[in-house]
């Protein structure tokens, strides 16, 4: 029931773990694809070679901190697809902190990284979709960003800071049959946590916290970003999906 066909989207951080689970599912679904990747040209070729049989895919070398890079970056996948139909905002880090030892530098790379790499992809990507007189952009936010998280501070302020700019563009943008919403994941088992599920204790202590009493796949991320960008989903907008098993109501 859910079909992309000539939509063409572009994932941001979309080489490893929710990212690439994104680029796997838009692809199945129908989608041409483009993605982001920041340091791993080697998985973003594995990733292209893998999926290039189903649809059209190709990866982008992108530092999100930087302006200039990111706008050529989406001209040139507007040059090279036709346009933007989908946009998904995944890139993103997660550094431990407390807050009396937290550096400026600290609190600067996860806040650029995480809410102000997600402005500029919406800035140069809408111009864009307002031309097509069509729009999906599904935001990737987190737990953290609803409740807080202890010694993760700057990234909780930075999920809380995307939330609260997909509900400010989804009432900007909504009469250009643009949507706005966001994914906002609980645990979820990737690269980017896998120090802290390698302890047994500590992956036990997590999981009897949350009511599905387990952790997500990235796949159970991906499927809710496919939703937001489909035909199912044209009348939601300014919504949170919270794909936490319950952890967060």
């Amino acid at each position: 029931m859910i079909s992309l066909e000539n939509k063409i989207a572009l994932v941001t951080g979309g080489s490893r773990g929710i990212g690439k689970a994104c680029v796997e599912y838009l692809v199945k679904a129908g989608a041409s694809v483009a993605f982001t990747f920041n340091i791993n040209e080697d998985l973003a070729k594995k990733l292209c070679n893998e999926l290039r049989k189903l649809n059209k895919v190709k990866a982008y070398r992108a530092d999100v901190h930087d302006e200039d890079n990111v706008q050529a970056v989406v001209n040139e996948v507007r040059k090279d697809f036709g346009g933007i139909d989908i946009l998904v905002n995944n890139a993103g880090i997660w550094k431990q902190s407390k807050i009396a030892e937290m550096s400026l530098s600290d609190w600067k790379e996860t806040i650029n990284t995480n809410l102000t790499g997600a402005f500029l992809f919406i800035k140069y990507t809408v111009p864009i979709m307002k031309g097509k007189g069509f729009g999906r952009i599904i935001n990737i936010t987190s737990t953290a960003g609803q409740r807080g998280e202890e010694e993760y501070s700057h990234y909780a302020a930075s999920k809380g800071g995307v939330a609260a700019l997909t509900k400010s563009l989804a009432v900007e943008l909504g009469k250009f049959n643009i949507t706005v919403n966001d994914v906002a994941p609980g645990w979820v088992k990737t690269d980017m946590t896998n120090e802290t599920f390698s302890d047994l204790e500590e992956e036990q202590r997590i999981i009897v916290e949350i009511p599905l009493r387990k952790v997500a796949k990235p796949e159970d991320i991906a499927g809710s970003v496919v939703f937001l960008a489909s035909d199912l989903a044209s009348h939601i907008t300014g919504s949170t999906i919270s794909v936490n098993g319950g952890s967060v109501r």
